[in-house]
């Protein structure tokens, strides 16, 4: 066991002990290091101000990924190397994605502009050359309030036949690995200081069976794993977690895997790793899955975190309740299957024993005779909360519907199965007066 975060940033290493731990990565860089090209805006992961580059060790090499530093803990990048704005320059020269902005004015006050710069760079880093479709995705996480994107994507296009320079040259990262791997078993607990207000515990284990162990030693413990809505919380000050378990060094929670009947997804498997999933395999919840947030939240929110922030409006719940998903749960009396649809019994109120633990999310595949529809109203089509969420599952027999199962988003306090809609639907015609008639029922249902 050990007392300290291992971290590096821009290639130096440190040894994180104390209160630090506990702080935002944006305070740790521009309070602690001086690293002040890391703007804060809104402090809740919508603006991209804060983007910085996180490496880590996957198959023994340090592979990159935005990462918004606002809602980001230090606890949770142990064994990470953050590469800053300050971080990508060579020689004092500018680089060739910052050479393009200057080209082609892609900035005009400057605060966004450390976060563009760090998100282009990291996409090039990781899959050059790419479409014009591809750049706007990948730039959904940054906003620009005075350039305007044009500029900023012209100056992206211009890169993708252009030499630009990679991480791992400017890194070599053959050390950082070695010393990163010498750590990658052993938990960590680290206190803050005994006369700091708030006092704070951490944990951070790296098996599933330690995790159980610490969670029923510590029922009331705040599970932590890519913390996207915890960070918001604990950023406007509703909520201050006195004990926490962190999840993100646990690997055997991350994996994603399909077979012909099913998805298997691991609670802290990241919704990047559940797109890549569904391209093929279930396109229309990667149509969905596209617009979760942006590119630089889907690398850390995980599956598990959508399902136990039980939002009204979580994005991949009516999929999930439609498909019939199931949670495989591992507690002190061992493992336990539960149906999602039996899971939530109230508002963030759940079917859970304590010091039980999420650890998989299995999920049916439709089959051919079965067609999904899911749907998300919002106001603008990136980076915005629903209004209303859907999703409906038919299975037909010619005209007839033989079978249906309907939920909808943002209607109560819970994603809602409308079982009186599914069974007014059954046996009735594929027709247009079906569906007005399934509206009412909704309507009343609702």
């Amino acid at each position: 066991m050990r007392d300290f975060v291992l971290l590096y940033v821009n290639g130096r290493q440190y040894q994180l002990r104390g209160s630090e731990v506990f702080w935002s990565l944006a305070d740790f860089l521009r309070r602690k290091l001086r690293l002040t090209g890391t703007k804060v805006v809104c402090s809740e992961g919508d603006c991209g101000t804060c983007t910085v580059l996180c490496g880590k060790l996957v198959d023994g090499q340090v592979q990159y990924q935005t990462l918004l530093a606002c809602i980001r803990f230090v606890y949770q990048l142990d064994g990470c190397h953050i590469v800053t704005v300050e971080g990508i320059e060579s020689h004092g020269n500018l680089t060739a994605v910052q050479e393009s902005m200057v080209r082609c004015h892609g900035s005009q006050c400057g605060f966004c502009t450390p976060g563009f710069v760090l998100a282009i760079t990291g996409i090039l880093d990781r899959e050059p050359p790419i479409s014009s479709t591809a750049w706007r995705d990948g730039l959904t996480g940054n906003l620009c309030r005075c350039t305007g994107y044009a500029p900023i994507l012209e100056a992206a296009e211009e890169l993708k036949q252009a030499a630009h320079e990679r991480l791992g040259d400017l890194y070599p990262d053959r050390d950082m690995v070695q010393n990163i791997g010498a750590h990658t078993t052993d938990t960590i607990a680290i206190s803050s200081p005994a006369n700091s207000q708030p006092s704070r515990q951490l944990f951070s284990p790296t098996t599933i069976d330690e995790c159980v162990r610490l969670y029923a030693q510590y029922p009331t413990a705040t599970l932590v794993a890519g913390g996207t809505d915890l960070g918001v919380q604990i950023n406007k000050g509703s909520f201050t977690p006195e004990i926490l378990i962190d999840l993100n060094r646990i690997s055997a929670l991350t994996d994603v895997f399909g077979t012909e009947k099913q998805l298997i997804l691991g609670s802290r498997a990241t919704w990047t790793q559940v797109l890549q999933l569904c391209q093929t395999r279930l396109p229309e919840f990667a149509k969905i899955l596209r617009v979760f947030g942006s590119p630089h939240i889907r690398h850390v929110g995980t599956v598990g975190g959508n399902i136990f922030n039980a939002s009204p409006i979580a994005d991949s719940l009516p999929f999930f309740l439609i498909a019939e998903a199931s949670l495989e749960l591992l507690g002190p009396d061992g493992p336990r299957t539960v149906p999602l649809n039996d899971f939530y019994t109230g508002y963030k109120k759940f079917n859970q024993k304590p010091g039980e633990l999420l650890i998989s999310v299995k999920v049916p595949i439709p089959q051919p005779n079965q067609t999904i529809g899911l749907y998300r109203v919002a106001r603008r089509r990136d980076l915005d909360i629903a209004t209303f969420t859907a999703g409906i599952m038919l299975q037909r027999e010619g005209d007839e519907i033989r079978q249906a199962r309907v939920a909808f988003g943002a209607v109560g306090p819970n994603v809602l199965r409308a079982r009186q809609t599914e069974q007014y639907l059954t046996g009735k015609p594929f027709t247009t007066d079906t569906m007005r008639g399934a509206g009412n029922v909704a309507i009343q249902e609702i």
